[in-house]
């Protein structure tokens, strides 16, 4: 007989129908595209709201804050700690939060309705790259799972017993679109094979523990808090999946960004000088004593110091370096560019919670490089400007080739 699980946020099968009853609820408290018309900036002294979810990959959002930065460039900023992705993304379409850590997919999503009523929503900052893992139970290990391969004859072997559950920590997410791509490489079919549930990431440490899941993809630092835990091991890694790919994003709605443009583009410029920080190895003994404080991420400093050093302890005696486990700044990172708004319209249309039609000009829309640019001519004017590679033109033609 099969387990019986209650996981919370969890999906069906088809990650696409996940929302429909928050969907409707939302429609019963408000018209489609009937957004909040209140000034969030009216706040008590003028503060901008910005939320992060607790994971390794807030970080340039809390050294901005912690460092001065958002200060430094005129805006009054205050941080708001939330559970998870589907939070995040309400509270932003209603105005509760200004601006927010958010997962690659996000800004695409919300501006499509995909999961929430429409919003048009944008990024001028990719915060990082890479940053996942995928984990598994050690039940799966002492049945002889090591691999994608191994998995595959494990829920083969278990057909008739039970189905293997999977957490992602959002439908729209690098997380999801990684997981699926693991496990069709090897031969399991996403939508078949298994059934893939949604987690907010605080909570898939406790689901792993108790058995409601046999694995997940989740950003650090949950996936060294499962291995510490002997809850599980890893299996794969983000920056070895799929090199490049961008994993956070700073959102905003474009009714802010449009209407508080001088405020928009400082955040944006604090932001990158944030994210330099972050990269720097010199600043990761502060960058980790930080995140480990209960406001923020709230585990201990060893469970977050490995990724910042480029290091991932797989398990069962298992360390080994991933030297670009997090980017957040070299290498171009940060900019929205119209590759890695192809890459997220590829993965939605590839996974098929995307119905509509996708095009490039909609990544152009929700990733915009030239909000990006003024933001960088901002920081420029309060510092040494960073040298940026130059931009990487992405035609049309090459993304519906890609």
């Amino acid at each position: 007989m099969g387990r019986t699980r209650s996981i919370h946020c969890a999906s069906p099968r088809s990650l696409a129908h996940a929302a429909l009853g928050r969907r409707r609820a939302v429609r019963n408290r408000c018209a489609v595209n009937e957004l909040p018309t209140k000034e969030q900036t009216t706040r008590i002294g003028g503060e901008l709201r910005i939320g992060f979810v607790p994971l390794a990959d807030c970080a340039p959002i809390v050294m901005a804050h912690e460092c001065g930065l958002f200060a430094r460039y005129g805006v009054k900023v205050a941080l708001s700690r939330e559970l998870g992705w589907a939070t995040i993304r309400d509270k932003i379409i209603y105005g509760e939060l200004d601006a927010a850590h958010a997962v690659a997919g996000m800004p695409v999503a919300a501006t499509l309705g995909l999961g929430s009523i429409r919003c048009e929503c944008l990024t001028a900052l990719v915060l990082n790259l890479h940053g996942n893992a995928i984990t598994l139970s050690n039940e799966l290990w002492r049945a002889g799972v090591r691999n994608g391969v191994t998995l595959r004859e494990a829920i083969a072997r278990a057909r008739h017993e039970r189905t293997i559950t999977l957490g992602v920590v959002h439908p729209y997410s690098s997380h999801h679109f990684l997981l699926r791509d693991w496990l069709a490489a090897s031969g399991i079919d996403p939508d078949r094979d298994v059934r893939i549930v949604v987690v907010p990431p605080p909570q898939v440490v406790a689901n792993l523990k108790s058995g409601n899941l046999d694995g997940f993809c989740v950003g650090e630092p949950w996936n060294t808090v499962a291995v510490q835990a002997r809850a599980g091991w890893c299996v794969a890694v983000s920056a070895e999946l799929d090199p490049g790919h961008p994993e956070k994003v700073f959102m905003v709605r474009r009714a802010f960004a449009e209407k508080h443009s001088d405020q928009h583009l400082a955040l944006v410029a604090a932001l990158l000088e944030a994210c330099a920080i972050c990269d720097a190895p010199e600043n990761r003994g502060r960058i980790v004593a930080t995140l480990a404080r209960p406001e923020y991420v709230n585990v201990s400093e060893d469970a977050l110091r490995l990724g910042f050093e480029g290091q991932m302890d797989f398990g069962h005696g298992e360390i080994r370096a991933v030297p670009d486990f997090h980017v957040f700044h070299r290498g171009n990172a940060n900019e929205p560019s119209g590759e890695r708004a192809a890459w997220v319209l590829r993965r939605l249309r590839a996974s098929g919670l995307c119905k509509e039609p996708l095009n490039f000009n909609l990544g152009r829309r929700a990733f915009r490089a030239d909000l990006h640019e003024a933001a960088l001519a901002v920081r420029s004017s309060k510092s040494t400007p960073h040298e940026i590679e130059p931009e990487t033109e992405l035609t049309e033609a090459a993304f519906n080739s890609a």
